[in-house]
């Protein structure tokens, strides 16, 4: 459920950033807005994106093989990654060298109007675009904050699309004002702040991505909750005496690798400690249906 609700955030995203990628450059290209040129750009860098969170699921779909025995389900990590370095090279560098370009050789407006109307329109598709990912993301962020749940989302592609449709919708505000400025004051010097603002937000919302993304490509533990579920389950097991350590990783989004240790108790035959392996096995998948791969090794409990 989890990918289907990405993917729809996902081609929400790309349609919307495709179309106010065109409609920026019509801009651009009418007015020599840079706030405009940097917003342009912007979408071009999130339409790429979105084919790159496309082309992730698609690689993380692959079948496991003898060289990747836990299947590709990494491949949507690694393509959010590069997704947030795009966001920082393409968007965020651009935006701050053409901010500082016109800032240091501002040059008037043409059709400042052809500008306000198009990033209204820009605003009206990114709106879409983020209240799909909204909507998508709330069943999986439950009563924890927003922020709580891009920090702890083990899903790359929605906290990726939610961080850029906010960024985009900031940023629109950003070219809007500093469009507006330049009209009203007749100083084209704030056309060039508004770019430069676009492009300090763009590298915020990029560093942070780039930092998620990259605790998720080198392998994060079950959440918290999760764990303390598992180890319940565990705990709970007949022919457990108690659970010796637990580690966990997620080969995937939708793919957790739990592997423990467990104390038996004395006396326990070897048709017994297998009957207690495959019944926790199963407790556990019924439990938390991610746990897909999982290892249990029995022990003679040598104390706490």
């Amino acid at each position: 459920m989890s990918a289907e609700g990405s993917k729809k955030a996902i081609i929400a995203a790309l349609a919307a950033n495709a179309g106010i990628a065109a409609a920026k450059f019509v801009g651009f290209a009418i007015t020599g807005s840079s706030s405009m040129l940097a917003e342009a750009v912007h979408s071009v860098a999130d339409t790429s994106n979105q084919g790159l969170l496309l082309l992730g699921q698609r690689e993380a779909a692959k079948s496991a093989n003898r060289l990747h025995p836990f299947g590709y389900g990494r491949s949507r990590y690694f393509y959010s990654f590069v997704v947030a370095l795009v966001l920082f090279t393409l968007g965020s560098l651009f935006a701050i060298y053409e901010g500082y370009e016109k800032i240091v050789h501002p040059h008037e407006l043409e059709s400042p109007i052809v500008a306000v109307v198009i990033l209204l329109l820009a605003i009206c598709l990114e709106g879409y675009s983020f209240s799909t990912a909204y909507r998508e993301s709330r069943p999986l962020k439950g009563s924890a904050s927003w922020w709580r749940f891009i920090r702890n989302s083990r899903n790359p592609e929605l906290p990726v699309v939610l961080l850029e449709d906010t960024g985009a919708l900031i940023g629109l505000a950003f070219a809007l004002g500093g469009v507006g400025l330049a009209t009203i004051t007749g100083d084209a010097v704030w056309d060039g702040i508004g770019t430069l603002a676009i492009g300090i937000l763009l590298g915020v919302i990029a560093v942070i991505l780039i930092v998620e993304m990259h605790s998720l490509l080198i392998g994060e533990g079950a959440t918290a909750s999760d764990e303390k579920t598992l180890m319940t389950a565990l705990g709970s097991e007949p022919g457990i005496d108690r659970v010796i350590h637990m580690k966990t990783q997620y080969l995937g989004p939708d793919e957790l690798l739990v592997a423990a240790k467990f104390a038996t108790p004395a006396g326990a035959s070897a048709l017994q400690i297998a009957d207690t392996i495959n019944s926790a096995e199963a407790k556990i998948r019924e439990t938390l249906p991610i746990a897909r791969v999982i290892y249990l090794e029995p022990d003679i409990d040598r104390g706490m």
